[in-house]
């Protein structure tokens, strides 16, 4: 249990997990199911979308090796979600996955989580089919399973899946710690109001931050 009343409070490593969400072949790459669904070659993806594959490949990715290489060390639970139907059709999807047009069938290349950030066998991966992990996953069961208090949070999109993680994490008693150069969305503005918007719900770090306080634990 938390006794202290305060948002900004260092993690506990026994006590904490590091959460990728949604970096997968699906929308991570040029190539991925959400752009080729949508009529775009690769090229053309990348041109689209050149602001946040430009940050993917020049900070996010790399910040993310990083937060996945020092929380393995630290002995944290290194924890992924990838958008993934249960079924091949996707006839299980929300209804807003639906009205979207997402589908990323069970067990295809679209939902296998970037290789960049490759898992480690033991390393969960939660299939999800909703903007929220806690609302169509058991990670919630799992993370008590495991005792862990504080969640801290990496991935893409920052106004969608990402802020939907945060506002629930939070309501259900986590202790957020956003690392907010370990995540993107389609343009700055977008980036920039998504993270004020969610700053009253978790505490936001910089990858150096956060490592550096890792350091120091």
């Amino acid at each position: 249990m938390i006794d202290t009343l305060s948002r900004e409070i260092p993690i506990v490593p026994d006590r904490s997990a590091l959460l990728f969400i949604d970096v997968q072949n699906y929308n991570a790459r040029p190539d991925g199911g959400e752009y080729v669904d949508a009529g775009l070659s690769p090229e053309a993806a990348e041109h689209k979308h050149s602001y946040f594959f430009d940050r993917l490949k020049k900070v996010v990715f790399p910040n993310m090796q990083r937060l996945q290489s020092a929380c393995r060390n630290k002995g944290i639970e290194v924890m992924y979600t990838v958008i993934e139907s249960l079924t091949k059709d996707g006839r299980d999807r929300s209804l807003d996955y639906k009205i979207t047009g997402f589908n990323v069938p069970k067990g295809s290349w679209n939902a296998r989580v970037l290789d960049t950030i490759q898992p480690l066998e033991d390393e969960m991966i939660f299939p999800k089919t909703s903007s929220s992990v806690f609302i169509s996953t058991n990670i919630h069961y799992i993370l008590r399973n495991l005792r862990v208090d504080f969640l801290i949070i990496s991935g893409f999109l920052t106004d969608q899946c990402i802020s939907s993680a945060v506002r629930d994490a939070c309501d259900l008693g986590y202790l957020v710690t956003l690392i907010n150069d370990a995540c993107a969305t389609y343009s700055r503005e977008r980036h920039e109001t998504s993270l004020s918007h969610i700053k009253g719900y978790c505490r936001q770090r910089t990858t150096d931050e956060f490592l550096a306080e890792l350091a120091r634990l």
